[in-house]
């Protein structure tokens, strides 16, 4: 999974990849640490980039994307949010979505 160090960064990744997963968390985050793990992966599964972002250390992203808790995982589509799961993610929704993400993609 690729880091996002600001939010500049961000904003060059979401215009050049057409499709991604974004993993946001913060420091100290019990929840955070324990999903993480489980969605690196998913990586391996799905031909889609992963990302991470500590919204502790870029807080521009928690604003911007109007980021309440932690953890949340975006998927993005077209440089547009297509889907998020806060705090607790069902991993199997989330691979639905994924696959969905995915076919929708080769579609257009």
């Amino acid at each position: 999974m690729k880091q996002i160090g600001s939010f500049e960064e961000w904003i060059k990744t979401i215009e050049r990849e057409n499709e991604l997963l974004l993993f946001v968390k913060t420091n100290n985050c019990s929840v955070c640490d324990g999903l993480f793990p489980q969605v690196t992966a998913l990586e391996a599964d799905f031909p889609i980039p992963f990302y991470q972002v500590n919204a502790a250390q870029v807080p521009e992203m928690a604003g911007q994307l109007s980021l309440f808790t932690a953890p949340v995982v975006l998927l993005f589509y077209g440089g547009k949010e297509y889907t998020r799961f806060a705090r607790f993610v069902r991993l199997e929704e989330l691979k639905q979505r994924i696959v969905e993400l995915i076919e929708r993609g080769r579609a257009d």
